[in-house]
């Protein structure tokens, strides 16, 4: 793609940075990552655009200095992350206006997504844990019910967008995203929060999901080892201790 200038970087993630010029936000992947994952990321993404949700539209698709590149339109305003961080005292408010949002993405339905059972299946057979363990895993995910809702798959803070002016949110990074079961999308945040060693958000989080989902903390708590194995994929050395103790099935009966 011919005339985009990569100059001021908004983001720089694990082997991918998104850059702005202009009116556009342009994520540029590093040399040799997965084109099928590229593709597949701009395809869910492209799904979403067709919901009812906000999102920024992406233009264009290509190589830039040989590497793969989404350009997409430039949303300006903070991350709900970054107000979280700047104004503590309103985390409740923000995680209430976040779980809303969440709400309306799991009203939506984008029928050409992949499944998260099938998403979820694959990653099992992928974790590196004892056969019993996952066999154990897999017969969880198939007695879970299967759902058709619009489920993002790295659904937290640092992925909206307060769009200034008007205060839209809007939902960026949809690599992960997922047609299925509105608690598993759930029981990821409430993990990813952990992660972050953010125990006091999770549970926050957690609490105001189950009221205004209607999903009890129980049942979102029975996704957790299998969303934690499927988590433990991503090889991250730091997190594995951590994951291995979710993936724990007894603890959640």
């Amino acid at each position: 793609m011919k005339g985009i200038r990569l100059d001021k970087v908004l983001a720089a993630r694990t082997a991918k940075t998104v850059y702005r010029d202009g009116d556009y936000a342009v994520k540029v992947f590093n040399e040799g990552y997965s084109k099928a994952d590229v593709l597949n990321e701009a395809h869910n993404h492209a799904l979403v655009e067709e919901t009812a949700l906000d999102v920024p539209q992406i233009e264009a698709l290509g190589m830039i200095e040989g590497k793969w590149a989404i350009v997409m339109d430039y949303i300006p305003g903070p991350t709900l992350a970054r107000l979280m961080r700047e104004h503590p005292e309103n985390k409740q408010a923000y995680i209430g206006m976040m779980t809303e949002l969440q709400m309306r993405m799991h009203a939506q339905t984008a029928p050409k997504l992949n499944y998260l059972r099938d998403k979820m299946s694959r990653k099992l057979t992928e974790a590196r844990i004892s056969p019993a363990m996952r066999y154990e895993l897999q017969v969880r995910l198939d007695s879970l019910p299967a759902h058709t809702k619009v489920c993002h798959g790295d659904f937290q803070p640092s992925n909206i967008i307060i769009r200034e002016g008007d205060g839209v949110p809007f939902i960026i990074d949809w690599s992960h995203a997922t047609q299925g079961n509105a608690s598993a999308d759930a029981a990821r945040t409430y993990l990813l929060f952990n992660l972050e060693g953010d125990f006091d958000s999770a549970e926050i989080y957690l609490k105001l999901f189950s009221q205004k989902s209607g999903a009890s903390i129980k049942y979102v708590k029975k996704w957790l080892p299998i969303v934690a194995a499927s988590q433990s994929v991503k090889g991250k050395p730091a997190e594995r201790e951590f994951l291995m103790h979710w993936i724990d099935v007894v603890e959640y009966e």
